[in-house]
């Protein structure tokens, strides 16, 4: 039996969130070294398996992984939510960078100073309003299909349920506007991998607090 993949991070979402939302998509098992300590973290560093010095690492296929987009490349394409052609990946692929594009920022805001970090969140629900999701709400409505591309359930369908969610934790109401996202958020979270992901108990983290944000700084030495 293949050994399960093995994830190396923080104890919180960041830029490993992702990564796990594509694995639990799939059906797949991970085991997860959650960093503690910045001895853990220099261990890591010191054996030469991060190739840039940077998390996330995946441990998978014999290989050692860094890079978030490479990882969720590799990932979407060994599970078969990478379309079925040229074509329809890079469709996959634009799509995939729009929603890490709405989500980095995000990601980054607990690490600001409070007023950066209230306007940073700010400006990203505007974002997702008036940039991102009626984007995605125009491609539902044009191809009139229950997933982005090929009707077929992609990665391109996982990352904008994931950045729906996030935004939705600033702005419960931030769907009202686009009655086609409202559904597809539905279907998309009923699928059996992600319903189960999505249950108290699962490997899914929760939004970042002052407690991880420290534990962060600590181990960057930042």
């Amino acid at each position: 039996m293949a050994a399960k993949p093995k994830l190396y991070y923080f104890p919180g979402r960041g830029r490993m969130e992702s990564i796990r939302w594509l694995l639990a998509a799939a059906g797949v098992e991970f085991e997860e070294e959650l960093f503690e300590t910045r001895e853990q973290y220099e261990k890591v560093q010191k054996d030469g398996r991060l190739l840039f010095g940077q998390v996330p690492l995946v441990e998978i296929d014999g290989m050692a992984l860094t890079q978030t987009r490479a990882i969720l490349s590799y990932l979407a394409a060994k599970y078969d939510f990478y379309g079925k052609d040229l074509k329809e990946r890079v469709r996959i692929d634009m799509y995939t960078d729009g929603t890490l594009d709405l989500m980095f920022p995000i990601m980054a805001s607990p690490f600001q100073p409070p007023k950066e970090k209230e306007e940073g969140l700010a400006s990203a629900v505007k974002k997702a309003k008036t940039r991102y999701f009626p984007v995605y709400e125009k491609i539902l409505k044009n191809h009139g299909e229950d997933f982005l591309v090929g009707n077929k359930f992609s990665w391109a369908d996982i990352q904008l349920l994931e950045a729906i969610l996030m935004v939705e934790e600033m702005n419960a109401s931030v769907l009202s506007d686009f009655p086609l996202l409202k559904a597809f958020k539905a279907r998309i979270s009923s699928i059996p991998t992600i319903k189960k992901f999505l249950q108290p108990g699962s490997q899914r983290k929760q939004p970042p607090d002052s407690h991880y944000v420290e534990l962060v700084k600590n181990i960057l030495q930042i």
